[in-house]
């Protein structure tokens, strides 16, 4: 297919997963194009099964146009959300809405064969109780670690043993011949609010921040995820703190920001505050559980424990005064806090917020918007979905499957500039 006419192939599509129901006219206005070329368009697209008609639209003048929307039940979209202590598989339809989940305890530091062998057994599981006319067209994984997107290989990551240049790709494209994707955990949280939130896609500059376990960061510039030259744009974990260059990371460093600030850091400084005697319901907690989350520190904070509440505090604002320099810089419109650590309580949102506005360029916060989240714990799960989809919407993908209406069967996929079919 020539590249004009995969360029506009996908420039119809997009526009229509989009919207609820457009019509042909509507389309034309929209996207500057001709009305042969949207008519060509739209016919190809529906002998493919990928739109339909729903209904009529407003006459302006003549008959009736058709409207047209996206046929979302046509295929399912797998994800697979790799936390560092939690496994979530989904199912979605083409539009990016999930069907059917699961969620369990894992630990990521089992290694790979433990972890993606159990989301194996249970994306079957799912699968079991759908369609048998519904296949696969995709596969989406999100890692807590750095990813080189365009292998789909883990590169040392920190808080994962045994990951590095381990095939995610391979092992879940032959899985379910089916084209797979692999990126970083927070990247996909970013993209997940940004196709979710009508809002966020608006803004359309804006910073995702998670503060979990590990602590990163997703950008997403003009309405597109950046990933920079390699795929690791945004690790702030590892930027380091300058105060506190004395505390080792997990990553071999001193004094990263993860090592001060993320979950697993404030969990550990909890329990020497509980073993020492420093907070009393700390050492409660401590006596009945045998050990210190970091909810567990944002819950005693809430309960007015001193000891807890400043712990939070302190990180809030080393959290806040890098996320400052980030405004400053990059001088998004929007700034999303998500992770398991921001949604415990709202002592360490608030001061990440406060820091954030008195350390940064007052330009930079004329108009800036610091939130929670609105997908919370959902929000990697839905870019794991919306990354497949964006992919098999790309023009030189689209046009590769489109004449084979399904994707599913061609894990080749991924390799954009490989693209090969058989007749």
């Amino acid at each position: 297919m020539p590249s004009e006419q995969a360029q506009s192939l996908a420039a119809v599509l997009r526009s229509i997963r989009s919207n609820t129901a457009v019509t042909q006219p509507s389309l034309v206005r929209q996207l500057g194009l001709g009305r042969g070329v949207v008519a060509s368009r739209t016919a190809e697209l529906e002998a493919a099964g990928l739109i339909t008609t729903a209904g009529v639209g407003p006459s302006t003048g003549g008959r009736q146009p058709r409207r047209l929307r996206l046929r979302s039940e046509a295929g399912l979209i797998v994800g697979v959300d790799v936390g560092a202590t939690v496994l979530k598989i989904g199912l979605a339809d083409l539009s990016g809405c999930i069907l059917d989940q699961v969620m369990e305890p894992a630990d990521v530091t089992a290694g790979p064969d433990v972890v993606l062998g159990r989301a194996e057994t249970l994306i079957d599981s799912l699968l079991s109780t759908r369609a048998s006319d519904q296949g696969v067209w995709g596969v989406g994984v999100g890692v807590p670690g750095p990813v080189e997107f365009r292998t789909g290989l883990p590169v040392r990551p920190p808080i994962m043993p045994g990951w590095d240049g381990y095939p995610i790709r391979d092992r879940f494209a032959l899985r379910w011949s089916a084209p797979t994707w692999v990126d970083n955990d927070v990247n996909l949280m970013a993209l997940g609010e940004l196709r979710a939130n009508p809002a966020a896609a608006q803004v359309r500059n804006l910073l995702y921040i998670k503060v979990g376990t590990g602590i990163g960061a997703g950008l997403v510039s003009s309405g597109r995820l950046h990933r920079g030259t390699e795929g690791c744009a945004g690790d702030i974990g590892h930027v380091t703190v300058s105060e506190s260059e004395t505390v080792t990371c997990r990553c071999g460093n001193t004094g990263c920001l993860e090592a001060l600030a993320g979950g697993a850091a404030l969990a550990a400084q909890g329990q020497r505050l509980a073993e020492t005697g420093g907070s009393r319901q700390l050492a409660q907690l401590l006596t009945v559980q045998g050990r210190i989350t970091a909810a567990d520190i944002a819950s005693a904070a809430e309960l007015g424990d001193t000891a807890a509440r400043a712990l939070l505090l302190k990180a809030g604002k080393l959290i806040g005064s890098t996320l400052a320099t980030l405004v400053s810089f990059y001088n998004p419109g929007w700034v999303i806090l998500g992770g398991n650590v921001i949604n415990s309580g709202d002592t360490i949102r608030t001061q990440i917020r406060e820091t954030v506005l008195h350390r940064s360029l007052p330009l930079a916060t004329r108009r800036l918007r610091i939130e929670r989240s609105s997908l919370g714990s959902e929000a990697g799960l839905s870019g794991a979905v919306n990354l497949v989809i964006d992919e098999l919407c790309e023009p030189q993908c689209l046009a590769a499957w489109v004449p084979h209406s399904t994707p599913a069967g061609h894990p080749e996929l991924v390799s954009a500039a490989e693209l090969t079919f058989a007749a």
